[in-house]
């Protein structure tokens, strides 16, 4: 009976599962930001996508000989043509959502303000969260998706001035 007490007060004493549970609690919460971290990383890449989509966009739209009168779907294309190389989904989702051209743009530089003819184009896409969206309904909230938007404006080639 003494042995049986002593082996009894020996296992009470001892922590050799405690690791285990801490890690069984901290996990998820762990697994939660990780998962956060890489779908914030693949949104942030994607705003980058649709970033340089519409500056190549309006860098195209700009050129002397692909303005927005003589090929009006070339800045179109060629931002079209960038998000669908980047292998995110285009078509619609990543297409640019406006190009305005050539319109007056007037800037600022040390005071003196200049206007200048030239184009802008905006890009749209829309982001799902893949991880958020499915760990978050256990925790009762809702990512679901997220719009980004970007815009370049470029100064039109051989125009000086604003736009006649």
């Amino acid at each position: 009976m003494a042995a049986l007490r002593a082996l009894l007060t020996r296992l009470r004493r001892s922590e050799s599962g405690a690791e285990f549970v801490e890690f069984a609690l901290a996990f998820p919460l762990l697994m939660f930001i990780v998962m956060g971290i890489l779908d914030f990383g693949m949104m942030f890449e994607q705003y980058e996508v649709i970033s340089n989509a519409a500056r190549e966009g309006a860098r195209l739209a700009m050129l002397p000989n692909y303005t927005i009168t003589a090929c009006p779907t070339c800045g179109t294309q060629r931002s079209t043509d960038y998000v669908n190389a980047a292998l995110i989904s285009g078509g619609t989702n990543g297409a640019p959502s406006a190009i305005a051209g050539p319109q007056d743009i007037t800037f600022t530089v040390g005071g003196v303000s200049t206007t200048v003819c030239g184009v802008n184009v905006q890009v749209g896409y829309t982001h799902e969260y893949l991880f958020l969206s499915g760990i978050g309904t256990y925790f009762g909230s809702t990512f679901g998706t997220k719009r980004l938007t970007a815009s370049a404006t470029m100064r039109l080639e051989g125009a000086v001035g604003p736009c006649s």
